[in-house]
């Protein structure tokens, strides 16, 4: 798994994203390029902006209890999972804009480093160490590269 908090990674993962086209078609899945990078990009704008609502108490108690393994856990996602409500993306998106989008997330989640997100809350799990930080973002980019074959 890639160290998103290295930019040697961040730099792997940026040309892996550069590899894509909009006419990039997935190997699995329903979204087309422009709206999986969208799709990732809602990870990094659940840290940086109050663009989604943050989980009630007892939705946060249950994801924390049922999911966060799943999404910081060494395992991978497995194709055609189910998606939370707020990760699905139908309509259509500007491929450049997205691309560019998800690459300054990445960079930024590079420039602030680990030690910013070593304790930080996340919007839906509550604390997290920098290593789980990382499993989630390195993870979850890696599995939707894969699935348009980069």
């Amino acid at each position: 798994m890639k160290n998103l908090f290295n930019k040697q990674d961040v730099d792997e993962m940026i040309d892996r994203i550069n590899q894509l086209t909009p006419e990039t078609q997935p190997q699995w899945g329903k979204m087309n390029v422009a709206q999986m990078l969208a799709h990732c990009n809602v990870a990094y704008e659940m840290v940086y902006t109050d663009k989604h609502p943050r989980p009630n108490a007892f939705t946060r108690f249950m994801l924390k209890l049922f999911v966060k393994n799943a999404v910081v856990g060494p395992k991978p996602y497995p194709k055609n999972g189910r998606t939370a409500p707020q990760f699905i993306i139908a309509d259509e998106r500007d491929f450049e804009t997205e691309k560019n989008r998800l690459i300054d997330h990445l960079n930024k989640t590079n420039d602030l480093g680990e030690a910013h997100f070593d304790g930080k809350a996340s919007h839906s799990f509550g604390k997290m160490n920098k290593d789980e930080w990382n499993v989630s973002f390195s993870k979850h980019l890696d599995h939707h590269l894969t699935q348009f074959g980069v």
